[in-house]
């Protein structure tokens, strides 16, 4: 039996493989909602338990990366499996099928893969179609949220018309078009791997009225949108608005924005950075993403520190708290760093 008719039949026991391999989501109604493909709680990635006019019962899609997929797949990110053998061998031990000692190959969806040229290529027509956030929504979104827009924020940039994939849970009458804050993805050399996009509402006040208001395109994993060049310490964390609010209050200090928790815990370390800082988000999935990359530092010689915000995140603090608070808190978690706080 080949690869196509494993993917079938799996199909066939959507809500049981998702139950096994994807156990951190929930059915609502025809789908099974879940983070990502590797577990994380949300409700990003979205599985079709029933066939229907959108799909066959098994693919699944990404709202947050734009990646998708069958249910091999899901299997393959969930057991790390060594290539395309053993997620064969997984799939027909779960549909309890007899072995088969030649399994017939077939190649990984292009959707699946972060470092697929097609999507890189888009995003980086994307970030040169784009301009300078100064006098857009996006320095007036940015400046809604308590941040300073500065002219050096040059990893940020403003897009009128951003196209907008709506998804099954969109209002039927959103438009497929939105100003969007755009964030450029690097990797440790600087070079541009993709983008974030964060879609804008008109009045410049608050993000678009969709469902998935931020999305990430191209080669995220392992990459960030940066804020300073990394010395011997840095400070990553998961969302701009976050990073950019330390920023406030720790203008020398090297920044990377991962995009979200899971991408977060797979930052690749630069080379030189024996002390690393971890912004964390008062939540599971903060928590879950700095014990893993505590655990990748444990025999590296890197020093890993978290940084808790006084409410659920930084930029809640920069928006809610007294300076001084702000200030006082990190102040206790950066230890001999406590000298590169602006304090005033």
């Amino acid at each position: 039996m080949n690869a196509t008719e494993l993917s079938r039949r799996l199909g066939q026991q959507a809500e049981a493989v998702c139950r096994r391999y994807l156990s951190n989501g929930r059915k609502e109604g025809r789908y099974w909602l879940v983070g990502n493909v590797d577990n994380a709680p949300g409700r990003s990635l979205y599985v079709r338990l029933v066939d229907g006019d959108k799909g066959p019962a098994g693919k699944w899609t990404d709202a947050a990366t734009g990646d998708h997929g069958d249910l091999l797949d899901i299997i393959a990110h969930s057991l790390r499996t060594a290539g395309m053998r053993e997620t064969l061998s997984e799939a027909r031990r779960f549909l309890s099928l007899p072995e088969t000692p030649a399994p017939v190959p077939r190649p990984r969806p292009l959707g699946l893969s972060s470092t697929s040229s097609g999507h890189r290529d888009a995003a980086l027509r994307l970030w040169s179609g784009s301009r300078p956030i100064a006098g857009t929504l996006a320095q007036a979104y940015l400046q809604s949220r308590g941040l300073e827009a500065s002219a050096d924020l040059t990893a940020l940039r403003f897009h009128p018309g951003c196209h907008y994939r709506s998804s099954h849970d969109d209002p039927s009458s959103t438009p497929t078009r939105w100003p969007a804050l755009i964030a450029a993805v690097t990797d440790n050399a600087g070079t541009a791997t993709g983008v974030h996009r964060t879609w804008l509402d008109p009045s410049g006040k608050d993000k678009a009225s969709v469902a998935h208001p931020r999305k990430t395109m191209g080669a995220i994993l392992g990459h960030a949108v940066r804020f300073g060049v990394p010395t011997d310490r840095m400070i990553i964390g998961e969302g701009i608005e976050t990073m950019l609010s330390l920023r406030a209050c720790l203008p020398a200090m090297p920044l990377a924005a991962c995009t979200s928790s899971a991408h977060l815990a797979a930052f690749l370390f630069p080379a030189g950075v024996n002390r690393l800082y971890v912004a964390r988000d008062r939540d599971n999935a903060g928590e879950a993403a700095f014990a893993a990359i505590a655990e990748r530092c444990a025999t590296s010689g890197i020093k890993v520190i978290p940084l808790m915000p006084i409410l659920g995140d930084f930029n809640d603090d920069l928006r809610q708290c007294a300076r001084e608070a702000m200030v006082a808190n990190l102040a206790r978690q950066l230890g001999s760093d406590e000298a590169l706080l602006r304090k005033a």
